[in-house]
């Protein structure tokens, strides 16, 4: 595949690779297709992700690309809080000069840049708002741009191409087989996750509950996943179906290691815009996903034979009529958290799970 935007040439001599990207599971999933590209660009070189420990938890042996994790410090902007991380002279003295090449996949760099350049990397590239520092190669940072795709364009600035655009997370077929067998599941299964970081990004538990109950009718398995800032919409979820035996509530008692082996064990996932929603693309099961059609823009899955999208076209506020389009670093964000999702009904997406169910084909 040819590079994406102004591209560049690749570096030569590169042995250590930096890639920063802190953030959530999503954060952490739209960088995974450049990590690959960069391997593919780069296969002699040593990639070390700089980021949570979501990024092991996560893809410690389910990616041939990432060969070795620093978990951040703690620094405004770059990793905001964390209990057990590192402090910022152990992690400077594990990486400091260590590395040949330095990538920014961490938002707009205002922050993010001058870490990045404080590693003593030898070439560095990534993006750039107009108040940020600039690394040697580097790309404007706009708001409304795929994520995976910017991610793609900034590792482009090092000389590597795509070589793929869905995160792709290993689980294998055995370890996918042994989770239906423990739930018991002897149809099909539909994971749902009913939360998002964003409560604006929320679909009403009573909706979740409705495409629930619909599969339940139909003979299928229901699996819940989540957090514990899940707990609250999954009780109301439950309380909705009443004590049945096939819906399996795993929501806050799931290690985040276990989550995509139990998301590809799945037929289908419904979900919000959200860490598992990517998750379940990654590990190759079909979604349909509730956004806020901004969203859509920077996050939404690309193809549509295995996935699905549920756009709500809220452009203000339903509280205070505040312009919510206007999103990003600099944008006003008002005190409201309405659901800007719950004017998608479940017949809707009810009639792409079972179109996903009838027309992708079923895993041995």
């Amino acid at each position: 595949m040819q590079l994406i935007g102004n591209g560049g040439p690749r570096f030569d001599d590169v042995h250590e690779i930096a890639v920063l990207r802190g953030g959530g599971l999503g954060d952490l999933l739209f960088a995974v297709p450049a990590i690959d590209a960069l391997a593919a660009a780069y296969p002699e070189a040593r990639i070390t992700l700089l980021g949570t420990p979501v990024a092991p938890a996560v893809l410690d042996g389910r990616t041939a690309s990432v060969h070795a994790f620093e978990e951040l410090p703690v620094v405004p902007g770059v990793r905001d809080s964390g209990d057990g991380a590192p402090s910022r002279a152990d992690f400077d003295a594990r990486t400091q000069g260590r590395f040949d090449l330095a990538v920014q996949l961490h938002g707009g760099g205002r922050n993010s840049n001058p870490f990045l350049l404080g590693l003593g990397a030898r070439h560095t590239v990534g993006t750039a708002t107009e108040d940020a520092e600039v690394p040697e190669r580097w790309v404007r940072y706009v708001y409304y741009q795929h994520e995976v795709v910017r991610a793609l364009e900034v590792v482009s600035l090092a000389g590597a191409a795509p070589v793929g655009l869905d995160p792709r997370v290993l689980v294998t077929e055995p370890e996918r087989l042994a989770v239906r067998e423990r739930l018991g599941v002897a149809h099909r299964l539909v994971a749902v996750h009913p939360g998002a970081t964003d409560p604006r990004r929320r679909w009403s538990p009573e909706r979740f509950a409705a495409v629930a109950r619909d599969r339940l009718a139909a003979g299928d398995d229901v699996v819940l996943v989540g957090d514990g800032s899940d707990r609250a919409a999954a009780d109301a979820i439950r309380a909705q179906l009443g004590d049945v035996a096939r819906v399996h509530d795993l929501v806050g008692a799931l290690p985040l290691t276990e989550l995509p082996v139990v998301l590809a064990a799945a037929d289908v996932m419904v979900g919000d815009d959200s860490g598992p929603r990517h998750l379940a693309v990654a590990v190759g099961t079909p979604t349909v996903g509730v956004f806020w059609f901004g969203n859509v823009v920077n996050a939404g899955p690309f193809d549509r034979g295995r996935h699905r999208v549920h756009m709500s076209f809220v452009t203000r506020c339903p509280v205070c009529g505040i312009d919510v389009t206007q999103v990003g670093w600099t944008a006003e964000r008002c005190e409201h958290d309405p659901s800007f999702v719950d004017d998608v009904t479940p017949e809707a997406v009810l009639t792409d799970v079972v179109d996903l169910l009838a027309t992708v084909a079923p895993r041995p």
